[in-house]
């Protein structure tokens, strides 16, 4: 959507942020839908705030909102089952569908989906209790990183410098999931780009370098502590910058992203080769969050990026509502 058209608020009509949930990722979600729902009243939108970890879907469908901002992380909010349940609702929703939800909240699924694709993303095994956790670190050399696939904001996930340390690596993914990741480590710099729209429109916001201490981008470091640095726009050459936007809204639109989303990417040191690392539905929109700062670049502030993402709610399976 071209900011230079202006958005007339009040065709939104009664308008529900969803945020909190019962994943893992609540506590974000709730600073995440706290800024949105606080923006969208500042620009004279009848926002309501709903938290779906508390109340329940037949409350959500008796608020007769006619459109939602998904404000939610992690399972429960973002892989695609409360996607699902506004559906059945007739509730036009923001972000992406069901499907591409449900795909994109599977680092395992992703990566599949980014190889058929032909888009590059770091080597990787899928351990169960029944693997040769040697047999996958000789694979995939060391360090290498174990997580959680169905996580996110870094929750469970272990950097593994020895053999020995995997097993402990292991239990704590497996605590979270039934399966585990494990994946080459990529050593270079880190980087997102977000991605506004769908389809042939989608575009790509300036990548935001992210430098954390020692190279320790965890959950502390993401949302509650100031020693992480970012860079918006970053250094980088000309090319090197379209490349990585390119390959963003490549990464979005093969997993069937629409709205908006944020994809995740580390550039090698060693030959400036970039790798995908994840994709976020709903990524976050707290004080600390990625996309906001790659909207500021382009001179779209917080409460008019936040106006942008509920003017693209809809319905996304079926055709001319929403």
């Amino acid at each position: 959507m071209n900011q230079t058209t202006p958005i007339d608020v009040t065709a939104f009509g009664k308008v529900g942020v969803l945020f909190g949930g019962r994943s893992a990722e609540r506590e974000v979600s709730l600073m995440s839908g706290g800024g949105v729902l606080k923006a969208l009243q500042s620009r004279g939108v009848d926002a309501h705030g709903f938290d779906t970890g508390l109340r329940s879907l037949a409350e959500l469908a008796a608020e007769k909102f006619d459109r939602v901002f998904i404000a939610l992380h992690g399972r429960f909010g973002e892989d695609g089952s409360l996607q699902g349940a506004l559906e059945q609702l007739s509730i036009p929703y923001t972000g992406s569908g069901v499907m591409a939800c449900a795909i994109a909240m599977d680092k395992i699924y992703t990566k599949l989906i980014w190889l058929m694709h032909g888009l590059p993303t770091p080597k990787y095994a899928v351990l169960d209790a029944a693997s040769d956790l040697d047999a996958a670190a000789a694979a995939l050399g060391l360090p290498l990183i174990v997580k959680p696939p169905h996580e996110g904001s870094s929750i469970g996930i272990t950097k593994v410098g020895e053999a020995a340390a995997l097993r402990a690596a292991y239990d704590t993914a497996a605590a979270l999931d039934d399966a585990v990741l494990a994946e080459e480590f990529v050593t270079g710099r880190e980087f997102t780009v977000a991605v506004l729209g769908q389809g042939a429109g989608a575009r790509a916001l300036p990548p935001v370098e992210i430098v954390a201490p020692q190279g320790n981008y965890d959950y502390q470091n993401k949302y509650f502590g100031d020693a992480t640095q970012y860079f918006c726009p970053p250094q980088l050459d000309a090319a090197c910058r379209a490349e990585m936007e390119r390959i963003a809204v490549e990464a979005y639109r093969a997993l069937g992203c629409e709205g908006w989303g944020r994809i995740d990417m580390l550039l090698r040191a060693s030959d400036n080769k970039l790798f995908l690392i994840e994709a976020n539905t709903s990524p976050g929109m707290t004080g600390h969050s990625l996309v906001p700062m790659g909207a500021r670049a382009v001179g779209l502030g917080y409460e008019d990026l936040c106006v942008e993402i509920l003017a693209s709610a809809r319905l996304k399976m079926s055709k001319g509502r929403g």
